[in-house]
């Protein structure tokens, strides 16, 4: 066993050789390396798929052994500092490998696919596999100054991969904003490891917990000095995980491609800062003020994330502040000393997530060869619709993954959402009451997101019989206004009759399979266009029913079971000796009468939001029509007008990313460049004006002095007399007066 470990250093650097390779291959043989381009996918994927096994057969070691293993050997060695390399095997460290290189394997199969059209496809792969090796190296590191080096390198591989498409002005704009946002996490991020190297004299994990908790408990350190440092190193999880206020950057990270969404979303990137905080927990714990922050951030994340999502019509953007949400759920589970729950609805949201984003992405992928659709119209809800007939394994994949975050049992989420949302009820009915609304919230969003993809009539571009091309796009949004609100309420309670007046293309099965194409080497550098969408290739609809699977039975691994009389949990008895560390309680006992209980309200929130969501956005048939809640519903009136104010409020919100990216852009934006504006000013005119000046006066001095200088001495003697007179008289007149 011991064997194993000691090899564990191997992992991170295992698909290292891609990126190496690929750039040596660009560079001195360029042809062929393009020529044998999908070459390199392989090689990925088969670099990966060692990784993943060594990290499994590690976590099997883990699991069986309940141990923690670390090696270090010493890097830089003086007088005063010493400083050490290294690797960490323990629980939190074996669960963060499986996710990486499980999720990557099934994102790199996918991309395989969906970037085969790009020309940039060997930059596409160059940038994932380095991706993936500086976050296995952040996770398998053992101290502050390790993590540090990987955490920059993988927002190096971030800020790479968002502006991939970097000759877009969006997508550029977007990888400066995250790139410049983490930049404020990671500031403080290095203060605070350099405040706790000043309090405890050590970058190690297991040494410095100790070192701190005698120092707090002997009263040997200043607590408001402590509690400033911790607050920097919590700093640096906020901006990495996208938490209040450091969220901003997480929904303009879409414009990258959607496999790259998918990495970053699901158990890589914003992943990192969840790990920091648990990887710190036992340094949090002894400080209840942060434990209190982390919990409070938490749950305005949790909160914010959801109201930003109603009205997002880019599918990418509502899964992006989704995402947000659900690791507000995982932050506010470690400030509330929930640790193993917390890692629970890590995992099986990195498998629910991934799930959602790959499908999001064949429905892009779908979109955007259809004849007349532009990539903006793409990624818009709005214009998309009707898709079930024509992407059915997309479509349940998508669904399955949409009821999993919602909270639906038996699937992945519900079982640790659910241990979340009974928590908070110990821990302050105040923050459980907004977890359990947001529930309902992230319920209706998402099935929102779903129905407004999938469902109702065909929403894309058809050409009718005369040539012409119509879209039938019903949002209930419309753009946020009442008499747009009113118009799409209407519309919707009578969208079948609407529709059937609309005479469209009718698509021959047989038609479908002749022209579909086969995209090959060939097609490189653009996309066959159709009249319809059309279902992805294999290669792209394997990873999504491997993801299924996962969402399918991941959760299982939370689901205690008898053990010598003792109902005990895989993920408890794997995440022991972390537990211990926390001088937490690793049985988890479970009363199902009581668990029934609270899933029955969790569960019915979450229902609520469908139902919600399916009574605004579901095509509502005629034999509905005559219902009396939809007359009451739509009947003009003064409580349809208040609905109607708080729609567009409520629209106005979310669609204005709750005026927080407008509330940057006035204050701090505005007021740095004015800043940097006045600095330049009193540089140019201040500082250079009294460098200029004193150079011109010289000049001019020195120029008149010239002329003085004739060589007569009685000359000198004259202007000598003359200015000792001047001097003279001056001294006279200021001793008279003063």
């Amino acid at each position: 066993m011991e064997h194993t470990y000691q090899y564990a250093w191997i992992i991170p650097f295992v698909p290292l050789p891609v990126p190496v390779l690929i750039g040596v291959g660009l560079l001195l043989f360029p042809s062929p390396t393009k020529r044998l381009r999908r070459m390199w996918a392989f090689k990925s994927v088969l670099l990966l798929s060692i990784a993943m096994i060594l990290s499994i057969n590690l976590s099997i070691q883990q699991i069986n052994s309940s141990s923690i293993y670390q090696y270090v050997w010493s890097w830089i060695i003086t007088n005063d500092f010493s400083l050490e390399l290294g690797y960490l095997i323990d629980p939190l460290t074996s669960i963060m490998l499986i996710l990486i290189t499980t999720v990557g394997i099934m994102i790199l199969i996918y991309s395989d696919n969906y970037m085969s059209h790009d020309q940039g496809y060997l930059r596409f792969f160059a940038y994932m596999s380095f991706f993936s090796t500086s976050m296995l190296g952040l996770v398998i590191s053992s101290n502050l100054i390790q993590i540090y080096i990987f955490w920059e390198l993988v927002g190096m591989c971030s800020y790479l991969l968002i502006g991939f498409w970097f000759m877009r002005p969006v997508a550029a704009n977007a990888c400066e904003k995250a790139f410049v946002t983490n930049r404020v996490g990671d500031f403080g991020l290095l203060l605070g490891i350099l405040g706790f190297y000043w309090i405890t004299g050590s970058f190690e994990f297991r040494d410095m917990f100790e070192i701190f908790k005698n120092l707090i408990y002997n009263n040997e350190v200043n607590l408001l000095f402590v509690i400033f440092c911790a607050v920097l190193l919590f700093a640096g999880a906020v901006a990495k995980s996208a938490q209040f206020p450091l969220h901003v950057w997480l929904p303009d990270a879409m414009e990258g491609p959607t496999p790259i969404s998918a990495l970053i979303h699901a158990a890589t990137m914003v992943a990192a800062g969840i790990f920091l905080v648990a990887r710190l927990l036992p340094l949090f714990t002894v400080i209840p003020y942060i434990m209190n922050l982390i919990s409070f951030i938490g749950i305005i994340t949790v909160f914010l994330g959801a109201t930003l999502a109603l009205a997002q019509k880019d599918i990418k953007r509502g899964l992006a502040y989704s995402t947000m949400s659900q690791l507000g759920y995982m932050m506010l589970a470690l400030g509330m000393g929930s640790y193993r729950t917390a890692l629970f609805h890590l995992i099986t949201h990195a498998y629910s997530k991934a799930l959602l984003f790959l499908g999001s992405g064949s429905v892009i992928h779908a979109m955007e060869t259809v004849v007349g659709y532009s990539p903006e119209k793409s990624q818009n809800m709005v214009f998309m619709g009707g898709l079930t007939k024509h992407v059915p394994i997309t479509k349940n994949a998508f669904l399955l993954g949409t009821l999993s975050l919602c909270g639906i049992p038996p699937l992945a989420c519900f079982w640790s959402k659910d241990e979340i949302l009974n928590d908070t009820w110990l821990y302050s009915p105040i923050f459980a009451l907004i977890a359990w609304s947001t529930a309902g919230l992230t319920a209706f969003y998402m099935f929102r997101i779903y129905l407004l993809t999938f469902e109702g009539h065909l929403n894309v571009y058809f050409k009718n019989y005369n040539g012409k091309t119509s879209t039938h796009s019903i949002s209930l949004w419309g753009k946020g206004n009442s008499k747009n609100i009113k118009k799409n309420i209407w519309l919707l309670m009578n969208n079948n009759e609407t529709l059937k007046k609309k005479k469209t293309y009718r698509i021959d099965e047989n038609v479908r399979q002749i022209t579909r194409p086969f995209i090959t080497i060939s097609h490189f550098g653009n996309k066959t266009k159709h009249s319809y969408p059309y279902e992805s290739d294999n290669t792209m609809l394997f990873p999504l029913l491997v993801l299924f699977l996962f969402t399918l039975c991941i959760g299982s691994i939370g689901i205690p079971f008898n053990q010598e009389g003792m109902d005990l949990d895989v993920l408890s008895k794997w995440l022991t000796p972390s537990i211990n560390l926390l001088h937490q309680n690793s049985k988890n006992y479970l009363d199902w009468s009581e668990f029934g209980k609270d899933a029955i309200f969790s569960v019915s929130i979450a229902y609520f939001g469908i139902f919600i969501a399916l009574f605004l956005y579901k095509p509502v048939y005629s034999s509905f029509q005559n219902l009396d809640f939809i007359n009451s519903f739509v009947k003009i009136g003064s409580k349809r007008y208040f609905w109607d104010k708080m729609i567009n409020i409520i629209y106005n919100w979310s669609d204005s990313r709750g005026y927080i990216d407008v509330f940057y852009a006035r204050s701090l934006t505005r007021g740095i460049r004015e800043l940097a504006e006045l600095t330049d000013f009193f540089d140019r005119r201040v500082i250079d004006g009294i460098t200029n000046v004193v150079g011109i006066l010289s000049f001019f001095l020195g120029e008149s002095v010239k002329y003085v200088g004739g060589g007569r001495v009685s000359s000198y003697l004259l202007l000598y007399s003359s200015c000792l007179l001047i001097f003279l008289l001056i001294y006279y007149f200021l001793s008279i007066l003063f």
